[in-house]
């Protein structure tokens, strides 16, 4: 598997490339691959620790898998390239920081690079997935990838906000040291749950507030492309 990773991620994530379950990993992917259409394309699977260094890393957002639909996963949770169309869960997060901060921004693309190129670390705790369907490559060794990934964060960086939405996030807030990070806590923005407690939750003002607090430079969340 041709890797692209900022070297900094490579040398924290080298034991977990080296290990036997990431061995197995690759087998079962050269396998689905073999067979199935799969997303993001191979360049793109380490997209979120390619564009996000891990000594830049200020704020995680945490999504579940990538999307599975033809051109819509680029390697960043919840981001899609421009020409797509915005899904639903990134329309919802786009109100939210339109009523959190006061802010106008369209509905029309979705790249989140530019969140990324500012040290949110956009991450899928699975990072590949069968076309067309969800959950496909769940439980074969991504989890256990990016928890180590996580660990690493907790145990080595300080100060970094944490936006953990849904139950699936949240059941990750376990792998954050509370002492030395922020965890922010919300439903899930999807148009299921975002009802219930994600519209209203204003993350991308207390983020900034937190950054600020800490002498860092807040998020500019209007840079989507």
């Amino acid at each position: 598997m041709a890797v692209k990773i900022d070297p900094s991620w490579l040398e924290v994530l080298r034991p977990q490339f080296e290990s036997a379950y990431f061995a197995q990993l690759k087998e079962f992917l050269v396998a689905e691959r073999q067979q199935y259409t799969c997303y993001p394309r191979g360049g793109d699977i380490f997209a979120a620790f390619d564009t996000t260094p891990f000594d830049r890393v200020k704020v995680v957002i945490l999504g579940q898998d990538p999307y599975h639909e033809p051109g819509q996963a680029m390697g960043l949770c919840f981001s899609v390239p421009q020409g797509i169309a915005v899904p639903p869960s990134l329309v919802n997060i786009i109100k939210e920081i339109n009523s959190d901060l006061g802010l106008n921004l369209p509905f029309d693309h979705g790249d989140l690079r530019g969140w990324a190129e500012q040290g949110v670390l956009l991450l899928n705790a699975t990072l590949t997935v069968r076309a067309h369907q969800a959950g496909s490559h769940q439980h074969h060794g991504w989890e256990q990838f990016t928890d180590a990934a996580i660990s690493a964060l907790s145990a080595q960086r300080s100060g970094i906000v944490f936006l953990l939405w849904g139950s699936y996030a949240i059941a990750k807030k376990p792998l954050v040291d509370l002492s030395r990070h922020h965890v922010l806590t919300a439903p899930h923005p999807s148009p299921l749950s975002a009802y219930r407690g994600f519209f209203g939750c204003r993350h991308f003002s207390q983020t900034n507030a937190i950054l600020a607090a800490q002498g860092q430079a807040p998020i500019d969340w209007s840079r989507i492309l």
